[in-house]
């Protein structure tokens, strides 16, 4: 290091990261890669914990999600400046021998903080709907899992929105016995005109949107993996397949976790 840093275990024992040429990790300038930074380092983290037998599968990646609006210039000569906004959302902390899983938290080398709701709703075009933990989305065990979050975001004018994310078909696995954390789900919940009530549209992992007034994005962060077997009588969670709730008077959308092929995720994302 050529400059001065805080006292870090990390620098003071040093290590040689062995990496194939062309491989997922060490990619050709040519290929066309995304997402290294904030769902790939995620993956290889949980890899190397699960290696040493560490702890189960945190969530495995910063649910990142952005929208905005392009500048514009008109023939009259006015210009309307464009804005664009980022954050990434915590999820569930996968548990260990002597711990659970942490509720709500970002995990591995994603450190940012979300903006306040106060703040976010005074910049920015849109009403926080919902952000709380996901109840029941931690695997069960002997030490669970950790909560995701919930993310609900209604848009008050016409923008586009995109979500990046991971672990939306594979779920965060447990260890030892316990049981894995649950998928996450990316939904969006556009407003039929004329009153017609709501459709809601499944967007898997990775997709983009053009939202209306009064649509929503509903962001369902994965749950951590829990630790060891339950102990006798517990009760498994049946959080991997069940019913999403995206509305206040009860209205809910069925979900399902899939587990890898591409005929079942484009069914998940077709589903509604």
């Amino acid at each position: 290091m050529k400059e001065d840093i805080p006292l870090n275990q990390g620098c003071l024992t040093p290590i040689n990261v062995i990496m194939p040429e062309r491989t997922l990790l060490s990619p050709s300038a040519e290929a066309a890669v995304v997402g290294g930074n904030c769902v790939t380092s995620q993956r290889v983290t949980d890899v190397i914990l699960r290696c040493f037998d560490v702890c189960a599968a945190s969530q495995g990646c910063l649910n990142n999600l952005t929208f905005g609006k392009s500048s514009r210039l008109d023939a009259d000569g006015k210009y309307t400046p464009g804005y664009g906004y980022y954050e990434t959302i915590a999820g569930g902390a996968g548990a260990g021998p002597t711990w659970r899983g942490t509720d709500g938290v970002h995990v591995h080398m994603t450190n940012t903080r979300i903006t306040d709701v106060e703040i976010f709703e005074r910049r920015y075009p849109c009403l926080v709907r919902e952000f709380s933990l996901r109840t029941g989305s931690g695997g069960a065990g002997l030490h669970p899992g950790g909560e995701g979050c919930v993310r609900d975001i209604e848009f008050r004018e016409p923008l586009s929105a995109a979500i990046l994310s991971d672990r939306r078909v594979h779920a965060p696995y447990g260890l030892n016995g316990g049981d894995p954390g649950a998928v996450g789900l990316n939904l969006f919940v556009k407003k039929l005109p004329g009153g017609g009530g709501d459709r809601v549209i499944n967007l898997g992992g990775k997709n983009s949107i053009q939202a209306d007034v009064g649509d929503r994005i509903v962001i369902r962060t994965p749950g951590g993996g829990g630790w060891g077997r339950r102990p006798s009588g517990g009760t498994k969670d049946a959080h991997l397949n069940g019913y999403a709730p995206v509305n206040g008077n009860g209205k809910s959308v069925p979900y399902r976790a899939g587990m890898g092929s591409i005929a079942l995720t484009q069914s998940m994302q077709n589903s509604n």
